[in-house]
């Protein structure tokens, strides 16, 4: 339909039976909740959503968002950057039995009123893509565990509980 900003709301009914699609941008602004997972809000994801009917006569909603954003990496806790792409599978249902009677390979889009929301969709898809860890491919920071001079550092340290022992020495001559 447009290049510019996904629109907010559409019918996936009427956009499946005329074959539609929808390509756009969104605003990582827009969906606070993808938001909350990264250390920027800048950017957008170029998003396309492709409506049909498929053999089965369900009502489809299939696509790609793609897209780079901002996380914070877990090793050296500075901005790294992810490229990320979602897929989508969608069959639009009415109600809980129509997607539970959905094939596997469709997710259920339960649909309540005639217009849903599309920002949410793409958004959930994109939380979904996001690595569990993020970090940056050839981070400089060491990690700790593993590393021959910690063990032998961690040798070398004074027991703590030594002083106990030794209170516990004095108490038994008594």
């Amino acid at each position: 339909m447009s290049n510019g900003p996904i629109p907010k709301k559409a019918d996936p009914r009427k956009l499946a039976e005329r074959g539609a699609q929808i390509t756009g941008i969104a605003e990582i602004s827009a969906m606070p909740r993808l938001a909350s997972f990264l250390c920027s809000e800048q950017g957008a994801v170029d998003v396309t959503l492709e409506f049909a009917v498929d053999e089965q006569h369900l009502r489809t909603v299939t696509g790609t968002a793609k897209g780079q954003v901002f996380m914070t990496c877990q090793r050296c806790l500075e901005p790294v950057s992810i490229d990320i792409e979602a897929t989508f599978n969608l069959a639009v249902v009415l109600n809980d039995e129509q997607a539970r009677n959905l094939p596997r390979y469709f997710d259920p889009l339960l649909v309540e009123e005639e217009d849903v929301e599309l920002l949410p969709i793409v958004e959930d898809e994109l939380i979904l893509s996001l690595p569990s860890v993020p970090k940056h491919v050839d981070c400089s920071v060491k990690t700790s565990w593993g590393d021959s001079e910690t063990v032998r550092l961690q040798q070398e340290k004074p027991n703590p509980f030594s002083v106990l022992a030794s209170l516990k020495d004095k108490v038994d001559k008594r």
